[in-house]
């Protein structure tokens, strides 16, 4: 059985993955920084200090932590950059996911949607490693982000151009 749109389902695949490694970069940075719910210790200060009272999955978590996972003692801005670098990852990525996916099943041309795939895994990769490596401006960012408008540019004017097709 062969797959009605093989190209834009291994590039969600190869999406797939890349979220998930953005995810565990956000739970590992939590754990390390005992910042559980916002991106600052600042944002978190008025929550109550689940180890005062621990329940007992907080005390499992604690305890497993203790022993596995390197924390740190301040906030370095790291974990609200990695939250970002998610955070951005599913604005940008699922619409241009969409852009794939309307394009193959318009049956453009395959080079396009192959170019347009790649552009935007390389495009995000750069993006999250510019945005978690460095505060402010990075090359990594602007390769990211104008990789993913350029891939937004092409595929809606190929969407535009294969549905008047279609008229």
């Amino acid at each position: 059985m062969s797959a009605l749109i093989p190209i834009s389902t291994f590039f969600i695949g190869c999406h797939g993955l890349l979220a998930l490694g953005l995810s565990y970069q956000v739970v590992m940075e939590r754990t390390r920084t005992r910042i559980w719910h916002g991106a600052t210790t600042t944002e978190v200060a008025s929550q109550p200090d689940y180890l005062k009272n621990p329940n007992a999955w907080a005390a499992f978590v604690e305890k497993l932590t203790q022993q596995t996972v390197v924390t740190k003692q301040a906030d370095d801005g790291v974990l609200q950059r990695k939250i970002r670098a998610y955070g951005n990852f599913t604005e940008y990525v699922p619409i241009a996911l969409l852009f794939l996916v309307a394009l193959e099943l318009m049956q453009a041309a395959t080079g396009l949607i192959w170019m347009l795939g790649a552009m935007l895994i390389v495009a995000r990769i750069a993006h999250a490693w510019g945005l978690i490596q460095t505060y402010g401006p990075s090359p990594g960012r602007a390769i990211g982000f104008f990789g993913t408008w350029l891939v937004y540019i092409i595929g809606s004017v190929a969407c535009l151009y294969y549905s008047v097709q279609q008229f």
